[in-house]
């Protein structure tokens, strides 16, 4: 099992940056990672992607090239850096562990394993 914890969440600016990291298990390398979002009155969303080794990762087209993914296998932790940060951002996120290797990494019904979540606000 893994055990994902969120941290890094908090209030910024907008055009601000925040990293958020999700520390696991000494399991974590045997899973897919990603990152979700959910904002009052809306349905959770996907938003970065990082394989198990690392080498592949994805973005929601909404943060592509403000937003980076990474993990590093040896601390057991993910990492969102966010940058350029907007009030549309404001969500908690999530960290979700995934351990089938799958065609697509957006549905968050493929995933295994979520932590509680890290409040993100964007003020204006």
């Amino acid at each position: 099992q893994v055990q994902p914890v969120e941290s890094g969440g908090g209030l910024v600016q907008a055009g601000g940056s925040l990293r958020l990291s999700c520390a696991a298990s000494r399991t974590f390398s045997r899973y897919d990672m990603s990152w979700f979002r959910q904002a009052p009155g809306k349905e959770r969303e996907f938003v970065a992607f990082v394989s198990r080794s690392g080498g592949t990762t994805s973005y929601a087209d909404s943060v592509k090239g403000r937003f980076t993914i990474s993990r590093g296998n040896a601390q057991n932790t993910a990492y969102l850096q966010m940058s350029s940060l907007k009030p549309e951002d404001t969500a908690l996120y999530y960290c979700a562990a995934k351990y089938r290797i799958t065609a697509q990494a957006t549905d968050p019904i493929l995933y295994d394993y979520w932590g509680q979540g890290t409040q993100v606000t964007v003020s204006s």
